[in-house]
């Protein structure tokens, strides 16, 4: 069996209300509530789940980009958030990110060669002329001309966009790169390209993907094991194939029964979700789920069910 390279539990990551002229914290957002998963050396997990679920909050989390409120993440066996500045500075270049909008996030005051030189130069990967030289060979891996290294971002497509942003994160040579909707952002055509290229580049260098989408059928198609969010809660893991298979938690079949199906003569039978996704400020007690799970009983309403191993590698958090 692979390493673990990245073992996270019962990360927790509140974000206080603040009002008044004071500011006084009056409660707190859950967006991340004690959650535990670990990711293999060379694999990719999928964290899915609805808009606003945790899935991003989770990536940021473990980057350190936002600062978690409680629990342990250990990175090749280090716990990262015991790390000082200095010592966690160094780490980053092992855990690189890929944003979610092409657009935002590239500076559009620098030529595309210094975006992707910046922490090259910051780590001294590389010196003097050798840095331009590598951000040509990271263009030419992505689908770039090298001759282009003088343009502006403005100058280019989305999906050529997000193509440098993957060279950046792959300028420090990581050991495990966060997908922040890395493609759901961009036409459908492009998302295809964009998805095999980053299959391509794991295998060529042996990257480790947590790769967060909405989208299940991207998530099936890229990831070795998903990892199934709802309300800052996980609910559900297991190798994909499994998780599609053998579906056991109502959240995670009413996500499946919404994967479209191309087939226009095939009618598919879908669950659709009474009510709205509640408030991360106040959840439900008890199973977060409960309030809109049509097999919901009492036990559900009253205490939260545990992440248990219920086959091997398959783990459900539901009374039922």
């Amino acid at each position: 069996m692979a390493n673990t390279i990245l073992e996270v539990k019962n990360l927790v990551k509140y974000f206080p209300i603040k009002k008044g002229v004071f500011r006084k914290t009056v409660g707190w957002v859950k967006a991340v509530d004690d959650i535990s998963f670990n990711i293999f050396e060379g694999e990719t997990v999928g964290l899915v789940g609805e808009s606003g679920c945790g899935k991003t909050t989770t990536a940021l989390s473990i980057l350190r980009l936002e600062e978690p409120t409680g629990g342990q993440i250990k990175f090749d066996g280090r716990d990262i958030l015991k790390m000082k500045k200095d010592d966690m500075r160094k780490e980053r270049k092992n855990m690189q990110i890929i944003f979610q909008d092409p657009y935002s996030s590239l500076n559009p005051r620098m030529k595309i060669k210094d975006i992707i030189a910046e922490g090259i130069k910051t780590h001294k990967i590389k010196g003097g002329r050798q840095v331009y030289k590598r951000v040509g060979e990271l263009l030419e891996l992505v689908g770039i001309s090298p001759e282009f290294m003088d343009r502006f971002p403005h100058e280019f497509s989305g999906g050529q966009r997000q193509r440098i942003g993957i060279a950046r994160a792959l300028a420090l040579e990581p050991k495990i790169i966060m997908c922040d909707e890395a493609v759901s952002a961009l036409d459908v055509s492009i998302r295809s390209q964009i998805i095999n290229l980053l299959k391509d580049l794991q295998n060529k260098f042996n990257l480790t993907y947590l790769f967060v989408a909405h989208d299940l059928s991207v998530i099936k198609y890229i990831s070795d094991r998903i990892v199934v969010m709802y309300l800052g809660k996980i609910v559900e893991i297991a190798e994909k194939h499994e998780l599609f298979n053998n579906t056991i938690h109502p959240y995670t079949r009413a996500l499946i029964s919404a994967v479209p199906v191309p087939n226009p003569d095939y009618q598919k039978e879908r669950i659709i979700l009474q009510g709205d996704v509640p408030s991360p400020v106040d959840p439900p007690k008890g199973c977060r789920f409960h309030p809109r799970c049509a097999n919901a009983t009492e036990k559900c309403s009253q205490s939260e069910p545990k992440l248990i191993e219920v086959k091997k590698g398959h783990f459900v958090a539901c009374h039922i």
